[in-house]
């Protein structure tokens, strides 16, 4: 497949190349486009035939549901057969922003997109080439991050080049991701508002609003949303998630992943000063140790809570558990 890439500046829209991106969405292409937290691989959600093919470009496993991005409301209520009044409530405080609702589905929504479950999982990116794609195609767009299935998501254009280029019909360069991991994903489907991908957006955020949060998933059944059940998130290079950066052993060709300084005696690449800085460099950083011909990358453990929780959440994965 030839792939067409072009690049949309965030703060001045060229609405003549977004109007081709949705057109390619209406006609039952992919499109590669950004979003505040990672780069998203898009089809129309209610063509099933388009959305199968996001499963083929990513490698995908068909039980592992996709979430549907809206512009508004009323495109979310296309979706999702009841919206119960504590959900709304979140929706319209935190949309457009990182969350994910996990909701009763219509059954205009296809099986391929929740996995045949009962389920959608919607959001309202606040990214606005996110917003103009989705308003300018008319459909809301199914879109899980725009990686080979398994390996870290993309949160810089190149790396999304990297794995889609060939794969897809057109990505969009936004430039990089804000944010930089993907979005809370909260089941209001159950009696208790339950994060099962942490993100952003914190139980704390989502029980300020709703009345009540807690974490939460149930990883050997089938899984509600993207991130669950699959290793996620893994370089080529053994990724150990370090607790205590002073007890790193010494191994060749080794790397340090941190924030906030240190000095160690090896490459280190440096995510910034706080633990928002490592959110939004931890999926770059990842990819470049590979880039970087790194074999084993030791990377910092943040404190468990904030955004700290869905890093730590990542990185886990990430490492397959292997903890220092």
């Amino acid at each position: 497949m030839n792939t067409e890439i072009i690049k949309i500046d965030p703060n001045n829209i060229d609405m003549p190349l977004i109007d081709r991106a949705a057109e390619i969405i209406r006609g039952g292409g992919l499109v590669v486009f950004p979003t505040e937290t990672v780069y998203g691989l898009g089809a129309n959600t209610f063509d099933p035939a388009a959305v199968a093919k996001i499963y083929a470009a990513k490698g995908r496993p068909a039980d592992n549901p996709l979430i549907s991005h809206v512009c508004s409301l009323e495109q979310a209520e296309e979706l999702a057969s009841e919206i119960p009044d504590r959900a709304r409530k979140l929706m319209e405080h935190f949309w457009g922003g990182p969350l994910t609702v996990i909701l009763k589905r219509r059954p205009k929504v296809p099986d391929i997109v929740s996995a045949g479950l009962d389920t959608v999982s919607i959001r309202f990116p606040s990214h606005s080439v996110a917003y103009e794609l989705i308003r300018r195609a008319g459909v809301p767009i199914a879109a899980p991050s725009a990686n080979l299935s398994g390996s870290p998501s993309p949160t810089a254009a190149r790396h999304a080049v990297d794995d889609m280029d060939g794969r897809v019909d057109m990505i969009i360069d936004g430039g990089d991701s804000l944010i930089g991991v993907e979005s809370t994903v909260v089941d209001m489907t159950l009696d208790v508002p339950t994060v099962l991908r942490p993100g952003a957006i914190t139980a704390e955020d989502i029980a300020a609003v709703a009345g009540d949060c807690v974490y939460g998933g149930d990883y050997a059944n089938a899984p509600k949303c993207p991130g669950m059940k699959y290793t996620h998130y893994s370089p080529k290079a053994k990724v150990w998630a370090v607790s205590d950066m002073t007890k790193i052993p010494f191994v060749e060709n080794s790397a340090v992943l941190t924030y906030g300084g240190g000095c160690f005696d090896r490459p280190v690449y440096d995510a910034g000063g706080t633990v928002e800085d490592y959110a939004a460099k931890l999926f770059y950083f990842l990819r470049k140790a590979d880039e970087d011909g790194i074999d084993t990358l030791y990377a910092r453990l943040p404190e468990n809570e904030g955004i700290g929780v869905a890093v730590r959440n990542r990185l886990l994965k990430s490492a397959g558990g292997k903890v220092i």
